[in-house]
């Protein structure tokens, strides 16, 4: 066994939130950190980012949070030339329904939109979208990254600024003030000690919790996208990241119902299904490619070690969502009748709680902390949550929000309630 040199912090998964974690703990609050995986950096989860941000959430809570993290994303943009492409795009929220009067009062106060009505009206502002679209909300405190450009940037910067790495997994933690961790490098023992352990494991977060004799209120859902070249050009490469806020049935010819109705594993593909269809242009306006998910899985399943052996991908998940978004778009109904013939099919773990808020701070023995239980939005608040996360260690002054994303508001039975009966929770 070797004894590697102690460190102040020692942060596992080197995702983008453990990196970001590491981030403002070495270059602002001035840390020995270590950052510990055994994959490369933003290889796992953080590798199927859909590459979005909004400030567009059903509860102050979160939109203050994600406010916080525009404002530092937007201060690394013009530090660095914007070399994470940070756009403002804005989000376009689109319904069927004449009444959206619910939807407007789930909007906090602090979220500049713009609510277009009618169908003329829309169809000037964002021709693509369904004639039958009554209202559009347009998010504008909202577009997209490059949330590997921004990995890389903070990553690097933690390197400059002295921090280590240790590729290796993490397969035990002794000690209650202060830890030893066992890493296995594939080639020999490594013992790390550290005064502070942050858990950044992403869907492996409970496991490393256990470590430490803790449990976290989390489940792991895996969720699809596909992307493809837009070779017939019907999606405007200037349209906003729309989502269709409806539910909606699946167009199927008379003849492929029927056959879908008489097999029990796919009947389900005849029912309505949730909101939450989603498109948008990548690559800007000189690009080709498009992006559409659809996170309608609700089922949990146990993470695989790698992503490409995960028994949960749906090989039917391209033509469901392609009909899907069609509904949104109907210029899409030309690659439902054509699919592409090549196309990239990906997905990744949505780690969440059931109120689908973030983990952020103390848990477990004393100087141990997570931060976790970023689904789906994991690339857009990860500078917000690895700052909150420093100054949780630190000790430095917390934002007002702090408490309501950590384990602390399971203690506020009247919020908790109100969030998990919530049926709008953010989740796209």
């Amino acid at each position: 066994m070797n004894i590697s040199q102690p460190v102040e912090v020692a942060i596992i998964g080197a995702g983008i939130a453990g990196i970001a974690t590491a981030y403002y703990l070495s270059v602002e609050q001035k840390k020995s950190v270590m950052l510990l995986d055994y994959r490369q950096p933003m290889s796992y989860t953080s590798a199927q980012s859909g590459d979005n941000y909004r400030n567009w959430w059903p509860h102050p809570t979160m939109t203050a949070f994600s406010n916080d993290s525009i404002e530092l994303m937007e201060r690394l943009a013009e530090q660095t030339q914007n070399v994470f492409h940070m756009t403002r795009g804005g989000y376009v929220l689109a319904t069927r329904r004449r009444d959206i009067g619910d939807m407007l009062a789930d909007l906090p106060p602090n979220i500049d939109v713009d609510v277009i009505t009618g169908g003329k009206d829309i169809q000037h502002r964002f021709p693509a979208l369904a004639d039958d679209i009554q209202n559009v909300i347009h998010i504008k405190r909202a577009g997209d990254i490059s949330g590997q450009q921004l990995g890389a940037l903070m990553l690097g910067r933690f390197r400059e600024a002295g921090g280590r790495q240790l590729r290796g997994e993490v397969t035990s933690i002794d000690g209650d003030k202060s830890h030893e961790l066992l890493v296995d490098t594939g080639q020999d023992t490594q013992q790390v000690r550290a005064d502070v352990i942050v858990n950044a494991a992403g869907p492996f977060a409970n496991r490393v919790a256990q470590m430490l004799g803790a449990e976290l209120p989390i489940k792991n859902i895996y969720q699809q996208k596909i992307s493809f070249t837009d070779r017939l050009s019907v999606i405007p490469r200037d349209m906003p990241f729309s989502i269709d806020m409806d539910e909606k049935q699946l167009h199927w010819s008379d003849e492929e119902r029927a056959l879908l109705s008489d097999d029990p594993d796919v009947a389900w593909l005849t029912e309505r299904l949730p909101p939450g269809t989603h498109c948008r242009p990548d690559g800007g306006v000189h690009g080709t490619s498009v992006k559409l998910g659809w996170a309608y899985n609700q089922t949990a399943s146990e993470p695989q070690r790698e992503l490409a052996d995960d028994v949960a991908i749906d090989p039917q998940f391209p033509e469901i969502v392609m009909r899907g978004a069609a509904a949104l778009l109907p210029a899409l109904n030309a690659y439902v009748d054509e699919p592409p013939s090549r196309f990239a099919h990906y997905g990744g773990y949505y780690t969440m709680t059931h109120e689908n808020w973030p983990l952020i701070g103390p848990v477990g023995p004393e100087n141990s902390y997570v931060v976790a239980a970023l689904s789906g939005f994991g690339s857009m608040t990860a500078c917000a949550a690895g700052k909150l996360c420093a100054a949780w260690v630190c000790g430095d002054v917390l934002p007002d929000y702090a408490s309501n994303l950590s384990l602390e508001r399971y203690a506020d039975k009247a919020l908790i309630d109100r969030l998990q009966n919530q049926s709008n929770k953010g989740l796209l």
